[in-house]
């Protein structure tokens, strides 16, 4: 698979080479005004439960935690508390993301936070052969196998999104 020229190699890109995993880059066109996973999928002109986004919760008890959700379902926040352990969460504020993980609004990737944070994926990503994922910055995604990235990053595979 070709790599993306476009951009420089986000910190994402690099571990996953460094880990010597089978991946690929998509660059796609950012509108400012609609970074929403559909918008990026149809970009990608790909499928929209394939493109997965990455959102950052805070448990009441446990803290932060990552969950991996397809881009056209939204998270349960009860059922990603119970899979952090927790009886409560919610989204962290948009102001907190880059100080926490290192990504903005739009470039968050499950790969390369600033600290190792338990990570969630919603089930349905073994669904695939391949899933994306944002490469860490706005405009390009990680084309890759969902097993492999899963593990990668220590994630977990539970229901999160509300039915």
């Amino acid at each position: 698979m070709a790599k993306a020229a476009k951009h420089n190699k986000t910190n994402a890109v690099r571990l996953l080479e460094a880990a010597g995993l089978d991946f690929a880059t998509r660059d796609y066109e950012v509108d400012e005004n609609d970074l929403a996973a559909g918008h990026v999928a149809e970009q990608l002109g790909e499928d929209i439960r394939q493109v997965f986004k990455t959102l950052v919760l805070r448990g009441e008890r446990t803290g932060l935690f990552v969950c991996v959700v397809p881009g056209d379902c939204e998270v349960d926040f009860k059922k990603a508390a119970a899979a952090a352990g927790d009886k409560k969460a919610e989204m962290i504020a948009m102001k907190e993301l880059l100080p926490l993980t290192g990504y903005i609004r739009g470039g968050c990737s499950p790969v390369g936070m600033k600290k190792p944070y338990p990570t969630f994926f919603h089930r349905t990503a073994l669904d695939f052969d391949r899933i994306y994922v944002s490469a860490g910055v706005r405009g390009m995604q990680i084309e890759i196998e969902p097993q492999a990235l899963i593990g990668f990053v220590g994630a977990t595979v539970t229901d999160l999104v509300k039915a």
